[in-house]
């Protein structure tokens, strides 16, 4: 049995995991809570880890990863959205293919988290994602994440982003953005009047503010891949 705030933090990291692939940081957690300290978020993962609901990844700061949710939060489905093991390598094709129980969606290149690279437009080869995580008509595609712009998100130099192909987003979405027509980057977005801003996860880079023009967003983050 969970307390009210255990449940409700499991719930917020639950949807958020959903919404942006990776786990909220310690201080969202806190503010969604509206707990005057860390401590107190450290206690309720703590607890919820001892009762088997998540697990903390190794060597990665505040990763969290969800074993399993309480049958209430269940009912409004749950796909783990953080997948660790080998890059498969079969041929590459631009729609999903069934591989069995997961889905070969076709891995486009790098893309930057950090300062913006030449857009990236070419197949690479396939990898295997679980098929819960590319669910609906959508096109899926995936990108080689260089540069550590995203680290305070859980995303790192080298980890594979999921991505649902989308020219849409809300804030605070994180999303691959086309920046003036040949660069790409991967950013959390916000739209601020007739502006947007690209912000990073990262203290050591500024958010880019560009017209509305100039920023077509390519896609939304819904899976990450980390191999070792």
């Amino acid at each position: 049995m969970l307390t009210k705030k255990q449940l409700e933090l499991l719930e917020f990291i639950n949807r958020r995991m959903q919404r942006d692939g990776v786990p909220p940081s310690f201080d969202e957690m806190k503010d969604a809570l509206d707990l005057r300290s860390k401590s107190g978020i450290h206690r309720l993962i703590t607890a919820l880890e001892e009762r088997g609901f998540i697990r903390r990844l190794a060597h990665r700061a505040r990763a969290i990863e969800i074993v399993k949710l309480p049958e209430a939060l269940e009912k409004n489905g749950f796909t783990p959205r953080v997948i660790e093991g080998s890059r498969s390598e079969p041929p590459a094709s631009s729609m999903p293919v069934e591989s069995g129980g997961a889905l070969d969606v076709p891995l486009m290149g790098r893309i930057a988290a950090g300062v913006p690279i030449e857009a990236i437009s070419h197949v690479e080869h396939n990898v295997s994602v679980p098929g819960g995580m590319v669910t609906g008509p959508a096109h899926h595609y995936a990108l080689e994440v260089k540069g550590d712009s995203m680290i305070d998100v859980g995303i790192n130099d080298g980890d594979i982003v999921v991505i649902r192909e989308t020219n849409a987003a809300d804030n605070g979405d994180i999303v691959v953005a086309l920046v003036e027509g040949h660069e790409a980057t991967l950013k959390r977005f916000r739209r601020k009047g007739s502006a947007v801003a690209l912000e990073a996860a990262n203290p050591a880079y500024e958010t880019r503010v560009f017209r509305e023009d100039q920023v077509k967003v390519q896609g939304r983050l819904v899976g990450l891949i980390r191999t070792y």
